[in-house]
């Protein structure tokens, strides 16, 4: 089942838990606006190739949109669209003021260079200047993009615009960027897993992690559980995967990762097959990495008592209701990676008020985020006598559908 129809599934049982009227449902699935551009840029050997660029904006009932741009060779529509729609509820969840969108380019970031990219990242702003603003939708990095794509964008929007560093988030910290915000989806990966583990009178320390993925989430992840002290016994990225029962020396791993751009050839630990990985024994397993990872072929074997979705949509349906059988807790990723979009609403506010935070108050504020929105998911799960996943999806869906219903929404 693709993510489309995962994320709809889960929003149709969620508003059939809250009974929402039909009409209403029909409505808070439908997005408010579809953008798809052609992005055609002069390559570095004076060819012309064109890209496609999509940006979905799905709902705005409770503010600005909000969402990332990823760079990938399958950005599609369908599942553009799921993610944004994600990010609807996800906001909702973290109780920030604001909406769904979502956009990438159909392309591969790594066959691309810096000048290309720049190129195409401005051409993209351009043909999307009007449809995108600080109080209509604020674009983020997503999977291939990051700071230095923000602040081109900024610096595009704002030939149209003037200077506008609220338009963007996620940006480099000279032009208006938030402390804390590259660590911000990792560590409130750690806080929502704390508030998880603390249900439990269970604490990270002393348990076993596995993390497939090392990117900046699971790097963070990474670091943050090793840190207070957890075992990450095992971590995977395209590169490969790398075990150690007694746990990996993380900052070590992070070096080597670092000096040679691989795990593969790692000394504190034995390669392992990435596939194994996920169906590995531990405590708790935290996929950082693409969505659909846990399926229906190995969703039974799965060991860990705890699943963490720092990914988007990494388990599909079939895999919930297998792993819910076998009494596996999964804390879902409409809260769990919460923490990057979270911060992203921290900056915005820095930008718009001309004052910036240091370090300590954003990651503050973003544990106190954290807290508050696992005890109102928990509240729904009592509520509606749901697992998490439903409690975030009704948490979520219930506060979009009564902002809608506020406005008016069939005036």
């Amino acid at each position: 089942m693709n993510a489309l129809a995962g994320t709809s599934r889960n929003f149709r049982l969620a508003s059939r838990l809250l009974g929402l009227d039909s009409k209403l449902e029909k409505s808070l699935l439908i997005p408010f606006r579809e953008i798809k551009v052609e992005c055609t840029i002069p390559k570095d050997d004076g060819t012309l190739v064109s890209y496609v660029g999509f940006r979905i904006q799905h709902d705005n009932a409770r503010g600005p949109m909000k969402g990332g741009i990823r760079y990938h060779p399958e950005v599609d529509p369908d599942e553009v669209n799921a993610l944004a729609q994600l990010m609807t509820w996800k906001t909702a969840v973290a109780d920030i003021p604001y909406g769904g969108a979502k956009g990438g380019i159909g392309c591969s970031p790594r066959d691309l260079s810096k000048s290309e990219l720049e190129r195409l990242t401005r051409v993209f702003t351009q043909k999307i200047h009007d449809l995108i603003g600080i109080h209509t939708d604020v674009p983020a990095p997503d999977m291939g993009t990051n700071a230095q794509t923000m602040a081109w964008i900024l610096d595009e929007y704002s030939k149209f615009h003037g200077h506008s560093p609220a338009v963007v988030t996620g940006k480099p910290i000279d032009l208006g960027g938030s402390l804390g915000r590259e660590a911000a989806t990792g560590r409130g990966v750690v806080y929502a897993t704390e508030a998880l583990l603390a249900e439990y009178w269970k604490a990270v320390k002393g348990l076993t992690f596995i993390i497939q993925g090392f990117g900046n989430v699971g790097s963070w992840v990474a670091r943050l559980i090793h840190e207070r002290g957890g075992k990450v016994i095992a971590v995977s990225d395209v590169t490969g995967a790398v075990k150690n029962q007694n746990g990996i020396d993380i900052p070590q791993l992070l070096k080597h990762k670092e000096a040679t751009g691989s795990l593969t050839g790692f000394s504190g630990g034995d390669s392992l097959d990435p596939s194994a990985l996920l169906v590995h024994e531990c405590d708790v397993l935290v996929p950082c990495a693409l969505g659909g990872v846990l399926n229906r072929e190995n969703a039974a074997h799965v060991k860990a008592k705890f699943i963490i979705e720092a990914a988007n949509h990494p388990s599909d349906p079939e895999a919930d209701e297998i792993l819910s059988k076998k009494g596996v807790i999964i804390l879902p990723d409409i809260y769990a990676n919460a923490g990057g979009v979270t911060v992203s609403y921290f900056e915005w506010v820095q930008n718009i008020q001309g004052f910036m935070w240091d370090e300590d108050k954003v990651n503050k504020e973003l544990k106190r985020y954290m807290t508050q929105a696992f005890h109102n998911i928990k509240t729904m799960c009592q509520t509606h006598h749901c697992n998490l996943r439903m409690g975030a999806f009704t948490l979520g869906v219930n506060r979009v559908a009564r902002a809608t219903l506020l406005r008016g929404w069939e005036a």
